[in-house]
């Protein structure tokens, strides 16, 4: 299995400010990730790819985040996005694994409309959040397929000629994602590069039984919400040790005293890391909880899948007010734009308003479902 280095991680944050300000991925950094293997990890074994357990994506990308969690993000789903096309037809992937990893950003929200056609469906739509879509390979969007009274959601894979690309990505944070909006027109996508998303969503779908592997039985929902709450997870612990490097060299304006001796800072540490060693244990239950599951060959129920989507939730929102409170004793000297306390603190911000992670419907669907109370049949677990 690939490591992730030191090095790569330090990248990362030297170029943070540069991805910032381009509202994408440096170069640099595309280059680097390319050279670094990662995009192998979950790419299947017949495809020169590492297979390896699900649960191996997550480490990496929260260890990103120490250096830029916008970068974290992007190289993080590029890898995840490697892994759903693993999950389409055989052809499809014999297509688009031709010369191994690709980068194929994945706005997935169903804004398209395939219309049937002789050997597919004719495409057309406006997709936003296309993360990561400035260097993309391919793009896989969300789309209502099917004739009229037959309507079924697909995910469809198309070559990233055929989309263009609208320039809307001006955010206060997790600016470097460059997740602009993509619109086709019309466009002819093949049987073959077509997904049921029932298929996807349940971890049922046809293409996983190309590889012998747990890894491509995952249910998409935990997969997608626990790869995405790393950057938020690795972001925080990131801040905590930024706040211990500050209380050594902080010294409090007009008292004379420096921040590190005073109590309520090392209070605020103390919980701080007590609250990021829980997080890590709720992820490791929670990886544990699906993979065990999927190991036994089990189907996930919709009660489980609910489970994982709100630990997930719920990681990201207290990452994000663990960085609040530390940000709250660390003074306005942490609010330049050269401090990186600052851009962590916009990306988290960004990161909680993902549709996965609102917390209210995450929380409401696990209690819903662990009760019996019927939920929408098109609901997000």
């Amino acid at each position: 299995m690939l490591p992730i280095s030191d090095e790569f991680v330090a990248c990362l944050a030297r170029r943070a400010a540069e991805a910032e300000d381009l509202r994408r991925l440096p170069d640099a950094t595309i280059v680097d990730f390319r050279a670094s293997g990662m995009a192998r990890l979950l790419l299947p074994a017949r495809y020169g790819g590492e297979q390896a357990p699900f649960g191996a994506i997550l480490d990496p990308v929260r260890r990103m985040a120490h250096g830029c969690a916008a970068s974290a993000w992007t190289l993080g789903f590029y890898i995840l996005h490697n892994w759903m096309l693993a999950l389409f037809g055989e052809q499809a992937q014999d297509e688009v694994f031709a010369d191994g990893p690709v980068l194929c950003p994945a706005p997935l929200a169903p804004t398209g409309r395939g219309v049937p056609v002789d050997g597919g469906v004719r495409l057309s739509g406006r997709w936003s959040w296309a993360t990561g879509i400035m260097a993309a390979d391919w793009v896989m969007v969300g789309a209502l397929c099917g004739p009229e009274g037959a309507i079924y959601p697909a995910l469809a894979l198309l070559p990233v000629k055929d989309v263009a690309v609208e320039d809307v990505w001006h955010t206060d944070g997790m600016r470097g994602t460059g997740s602009h909006d993509v619109v086709v027109h019309d466009a002819l996508v093949p049987e073959r590069r077509l997904a049921k998303v029932a298929d996807i969503y349940g971890g049922t779908a046809p293409g996983a039984a190309l590889h012998d592997a747990s890894t491509y039985r995952w249910p998409m929902v935990p997969a997608l919400a626990l790869l995405a709450a790393m950057p938020a997870l690795g972001a925080a612990e990131h801040v905590a040790d930024l706040f211990v490097a500050r209380l050594g060299e902080r010294v409090l304006a007009y008292s004379g005293i420096a921040q590190g001796q005073q109590p309520a800072a090392q209070i605020r540490l103390g919980d701080a890391r007590v609250r990021l060693r829980a997080l890590n244990g709720l992820l490791g239950d929670t990886v544990a909880m699906i993979e065990d599951k999927v190991t036994a060959g089990e189907r996930i129920s919709r009660a489980t899948r609910a489970q994982a989507r709100v630990a997930a939730a719920h990681i990201v929102h207290e990452s994000r007010a663990i960085v609040a409170d530390l940000l709250e004793s660390s003074g306005a000297s942490a609010h330049f734009l050269s401090n990186p306390l600052q851009r962590a603190k916009r990306d988290i911000d960004v990161i909680c308003g993902h549709v996965v992670f609102d917390h209210d419907v995450s929380r409401e669907l696990a209690g819903a479902l662990e009760i019996g109370v019927p939920i929408s049949p098109i609901a997000m677990v």
